[in-house]
C-alpha cells in the first residue's frame, strides 16, 4: 500500500512540474470576472517555431465582444493544419474557443462542436484558460503554453512568438 501511495505522489509531483505554466479549470468552479480589455495585448501578428516547422498566429483587437485568431503550422513549406477561433466575452468572463482544420480546410471537430477553454485566472501579463496560458513577455514577444495529450500522457508545450 505504501508503494502505491508513493508512486501516486511521485506521479502527481511530476504532473505538476510538467504543467507549471498552465492551470486546470476544476469542475463546479466558476470563471472569474474579466473583460477583453485586460487581454487586448494579445492582438497582433505573431510567428514562431514548433512541431518541426513555422507557426503563425494572427489575433485581432477586441471588437464585437470578441478577439478572433487564425493559426497555421507550416512544415517544409506546406500547411499541416489550421486553427480558427477567438476569445469571447461571455457575461462577466471570457471563453477561448477554437476549431481545427486540415490543410484542405476539412474540419477535425463535428460541424457544431468547438474546443472550449474556460477562464481560470487573469493577471497583468498572463491569461490562464483551462490548460492553455498566454503570457506577455514584452510588447514584441509572447508565449503560449498548452497541455496536449499523446497516448494518454499529458505534456505542456511552449510556443514562443515574436511580433511580425
Amino acid at each position: 500500500m505504501k508503494k502505491i501511495l508513493l508512486t501516486l505522489c511521485v506521479l502527481a509531483f511530476l504532473n505538476t512540474k510538467a504543467q507549471e505554466n498552465t492551470m486546470k479549470f476544476t469542475e463546479n468552479s466558476t470563471s472569474p470576472p474579466a473583460n477583453l480589455d485586460e487581454v487586448s495585448w494579445i492582438a497582433g501578428h505573431w510567428k514562431g517555431e514548433a512541431f518541426g516547422g513555422i507557426t503563425e498566429e494572427i489575433w485581432s483587437p477586441p471588437l464585437g465582444n470578441s478577439m478572433m485568431f487564425s493559426f497555421k503550422l507550416v512544415v517544409k513549406n506546406k500547411v499541416v493544419f489550421y486553427e480558427l477561433g477567438g476569445i469571447t466575452q461571455v457575461g462577466e468572463t471570457l471563453l477561448l474557443q477554437l476549431k481545427h482544420f486540415n490543410a484542405d480546410f476539412k474540419g477535425w471537430e463535428e460541424k457544431d462542436d468547438t474546443v472550449d477553454f474556460k477562464l481560470v485566472k487573469v493577471t497583468e501579463n498572463k491569461v490562464y484558460f483551462d490548460q492553455f496560458t498566454i503570457e506577455k513577455i514584452s510588447d514584441n514577444e509572447i508565449n503560449l503554453y498548452v497541455v496536449l495529450a499523446d497516448d494518454g500522457q499529458e505534456k505542456e508545450v511552449k510556443f514562443n512568438y515574436k511580433r511580425q
